[in-house]
């Protein structure tokens, strides 16, 4: 159990939040970090084989008598402009992983930070209107501004919240679980690559009754 202080716009301290972290073996976190990276690639690539590319419809010379190896196709893989022997096509990279495992792995991820000191938690994270002053001015207030990696996570979609965030390059902003289907939830990955996570409130108490169950 980890006790955070809870800050407002200005960085004041406002309360406190008690989070219950939890810690799981490093092959549950490789599982899930794995199974998304491979569920993102689209797995589209392709080249022809020797069936599908043009031409080399007939010997380019005739068979006995040349000195030469024989040869069927100018399109033989060996050959300049030929078609590949074992040719990529389309397939799915797609990894499947339980979904207690993946939760855990998720909630352990965000305790390793705030065990390590870099997770803020926000009072809110609101705006009137899309500024990224007022957004850079947070970061501040929170002592994140100087990190290389900073994930937001907001209670749910804001799209004022994301315009304002948008043109800091070192921002990523993703919302809390929704109980019901889906949404745009931090993974496991998203956590263990930032350097720094600002969390809102409200956001952190979603977080605690999805994942740490």
């Amino acid at each position: 159990m980890a006790q955070l202080e809870i800050k407002d716009k200005s960085g004041k301290a406002v309360g406190t939040v008690e989070v219950a972290t939890k810690m799981v073996g490093i092959p549950v976190l490789h599982r899930a970090v794995v199974a998304e990276e491979a569920n993102s690639r689209q797995g589209t690539q392709s080249a022809k084989t020797r069936s599908e590319v043009s031409g080399g419809g007939r010997k380019p010379y005739r068979q006995k008598k040349t000195g030469n190896a024989r040869q069927g196709s100018i399109r033989a893989p060996h050959y300049a402009h030929g078609a590949m022997a074992l040719a990529v096509k389309p397939r799915s990279y797609d990894k499947k992983v339980n979904k207690k495992e993946r939760r855990a792995a998720i909630w352990a991820a965000f305790s390793a930070k705030v065990e390590s000191g870099d997770v803020a938690v926000a009072e809110s994270i609101a705006f009137a209107a899309p500024k990224t002053k007022e957004a850079a001015g947070l970061l501040q207030a929170l002592g994140v501004d100087g990190a290389k990696r900073v994930l937001v996570v907001l209670p749910e979609y804001d799209e004022v919240a994301y315009k304002s965030f948008r043109n800091l390059p070192n921002v990523t902003v993703r919302t809390a679980p929704a109980s019901e289907g889906k949404s745009a939830a931090p993974s496991a990955r998203d956590f263990l690559v930032a350097h720094k996570v600002v969390v809102a409130r409200e956001a952190l108490a979603r977080m605690q009754e999805v994942w740490s169950k």
